[in-house]
């Protein structure tokens, strides 16, 4: 039996979420994400910015890297990316780029912004807009769960 697309979402979000947990089990800021295609996780990556001492170390920019690399066009346009926290500017370029066909997050950016001061607060949907992507955007999915990683370590 297959599951819904919902359940799948949720399935896979929970584990970007997981992956954002395991990033400040690092040292690091609470990131995580992964890619799927077709149904199978190709790839995970969690945020190494500050064991890279990289700014730009954010696993949905890592991610969009390695596709545009790493799979062919069919791939990439059959290819969604979860992960915990809405994409910044940076990294929604990068996945616009990479041509990847749908992002589906948990946390959104404006809420982290209430947490966190450095957020750039641009929705990920209006960079895919502004930059004439085809990349779907959705969510938030499970927003209490990833806002409770952001929470435990940003503070209230």
């Amino acid at each position: 039996m297959t599951e819904s697309p919902a359940v799948e979402d949720a399935t896979h979000v929970d584990r970007a979420i997981e992956l954002a947990r395991e990033a400040v089990d690092d040292g690091n800021t609470p990131f995580g994400s992964l890619l799927v295609v077709d149904g199978d996780v190709v790839r995970e990556s969690r945020n190494t910015t500050r064991s890279d001492d990289d700014i730009t170390a954010h696993p949905e920019l890592k991610l969009a890297r390695w596709a545009a690399r790493e799979l062919d066009a069919d791939e990439r346009e059959n290819c969604t990316m979860y992960t915990s926290t809405e994409p910044c500017s940076m990294c929604a370029s990068a996945i616009v780029y990479a041509g990847l066909d749908r992002v589906v997050f948990s946390v959104r950016g404006r809420s982290l912004a209430t947490l966190s001061d450095g957020v750039i607060d641009i929705p990920c949907e209006e960079v895919v807009r502004r930059g004439d992507g085809d990349t779907t955007v959705d969510g938030p999915v499970n927003e209490a769960a990833g806002l409770r990683v952001h929470e435990t370590f940003f503070g209230d």
